[in-house]
């Protein structure tokens, strides 16, 4: 039996697939290629840059890099001219994106409340001052 991973240990490289399938770009673009926006399936690269909005060319790059290195995106290049590249996930990815995406779905149900605490946060502190 091969030894399980432990996040919580600096060492561990589940640390890093972590970062990069739970950081801020690897989440969205995770999410967007289950479906998030509707449309599930594989997506190119321009529509992933349009669909996650305020990621950089670059960090789109690297990010997607990084998740196909980790096996949660798959990357097909199609021998046509112009060239075209799609994006899809492996199981492996789609396993990672649904945990991801039902987290995004309670974190926007719960809004009101995520708002309400922030502002209880910001009066007490407004009087600590």
């Amino acid at each position: 039996m091969e030894p399980r991973g432990d996040v919580y240990d600096r060492n561990c490289p589940t640390r890093v697939i972590a970062n990069h399938a739970t950081g801020q770009w690897g989440s969205l673009v995770l999410g967007k290629l289950l479906g998030g926006d509707g449309e599930s399936g594989a997506k190119r690269f321009g529509e992933l840059r349009r669909a996650v909005t305020g990621i950089s060319e670059k960090m789109l790059a690297q990010t997607l890099q990084a998740l196909e290195r980790d096996g949660l995106v798959h990357r097909e290049v199609h021998p046509v001219i112009p060239p075209r590249v799609d994006y899809s996930l492996t199981p492996l990815g789609a396993h990672a994106a649904g945990r991801i995406v039902g987290l995004f779905g309670w974190i926007e149900e719960n809004l009101p409340n995520f708002m309400a605490a922030q502002e209880e946060y910001d009066a007490r502190r407004a009087e600590n001052v």
